[in-house]
This record gives C-alpha cells, sequence and structure tokens, in this order.
C-alpha cells in the first residue's frame, strides 16, 4: 500500500498561484480540519480544490471551478499512483489570464502531480506495553527499531508503540518476558 508524506508546493501557471498540501490521513474526520484550517490561512484566495482516499471513501471539490476542471484531476492523480490515506489540497489564486477546460484540468493535475512524495506503507502493529520501570533500559533497546507514541510513568510504565511485522517478530519473545503486551492492533506503518 502507497500513501504520501506530508508536504506543501507552489507552482506559477499563466500568472495564477497554486499552492498544494498533501496529507497523511487515516481518520476521515480529519479532513474537514484540515479544510477549515486551510480556508483560515488562505481566506483571500480564489479556490480552495481538493480530493481525498480514505479508507473506501473517495470525494472531490471543485470550489467554484468549472466542474471536473479541478478536484477530479486531483483524485485522477491520486488515483494512478494507486495512493490509499491521502487527502491533496490545492489553493488557487487567479492571475488574470483564463485557462480554459483544459489548461485548469492540467494545472491542477500538474500541482498535485508535483507535490507528491510518495512512501510505501508496510503491515506492523501498534502495540501498547505495560512493565516495571526498572525494566525501561532494556525496553528502549528492544524498542530502537520502533516509534515510540507515548510514554505514561504510573505504578507501571506504559509504551505505546507502532513497529513492522519484520521487527516485531524479532523482539516479541523477549518482550514477552520482561513486560505485560495489553494491547495489539494490525496497522500499515
Amino acid at each position: 500500500m502507497k500513501t504520501v508524506i506530508d508536504n506543501k508546493n507552489e507552482i506559477i501557471i499563466n500568472k495564477s498561484r497554486f499552492i498544494t498540501y498533501t496529507y497523511h490521513l487515516d481518520n476521515i474526520d480529519n479532513v474537514s480540519i484540515k479544510l477549515e484550517h486551510l480556508k483560515k490561512e488562505y481566506k483571500d484566495c480564489t479556490h480552495i480544490c481538493y480530493a481525498y482516499i480514505i479508507n473506501s471513501q473517495e470525494k472531490c471539490a471543485d470550489d467554484g471551478e468549472p466542474s471536473g476542471t479541478a478536484g477530479m484531476p486531483i483524485l485522477n492523480v491520486l488515483q494512478k499512483e494507486d495512493l490509499k490515506n491521502v487527502l491533496c489540497v490545492v489553493i488557487r489564486y487567479f492571475g488574470g489570464i483564463k485557462l480554459g477546460a483544459g489548461g485548469l484540468v492540467r494545472a491542477y493535475s500538474r500541482a498535485c502531480k508535483e507535490c507528491l512524495i510518495i512512501k510505501e506503507l508496510v503491515k506492523g502493529y501498534e502495540i501498547k506495553i505495560s512493565f516495571d520501570y526498572n525494566e525501561i533500559k532494556k525496553i528502549d533497546y528492544l524498542l530502537k527499531n520502533s516509534t515510540i507514541v507515548s510514554k505514561e510513568y504510573d505504578l507501571k510504565t506504559s509504551y505505546i508503540f507502532t513497529i513492522s511485522n519484520d521487527n516485531y517478530d524479532l523482539i516479541k519473545n523477549d518482550l514477552n518476558t520482561i513486560c505485560d503486551v495489553e494491547n495489539i492492533k494490525e496497522i500499515y506503518i
């Protein structure tokens, strides 16, 4: 599975300014949060067009551009790249020269393509563990090839971390001997 790394890019086409943002999103609820933020930041822009593919849901929007000339070209780029869990937003400042339908399709497609930084996702896990405080050094060593999402220090120390399937297989036995594995959720990382 492929997704994107969050990125921002800007291009000028016939005096129109196209500012593009790409986001990796796992939750469709975050789309409206990102869009609201960009609408506030770019409140004087002409159009904010977007497309997303999150889980099995797809959507695109032209925001006042002629129908099918902005959102659909962005969505087509995301589909052709076979991307998942991605939002692409293209903000346009009109430069005074009309691009025509074909020109708009090419401009929005190009803006999207030039902003993409594609990342291959691998199967992995999000895991919560708890252990005695005196085991921290051992746990930190075992988790050197993982990403620790959160740490809590209470009667027991708790970590939530993400790790690939392959790396988890290497440490699973050691981890189970020195801590309690409380929750394992399969994810793509």
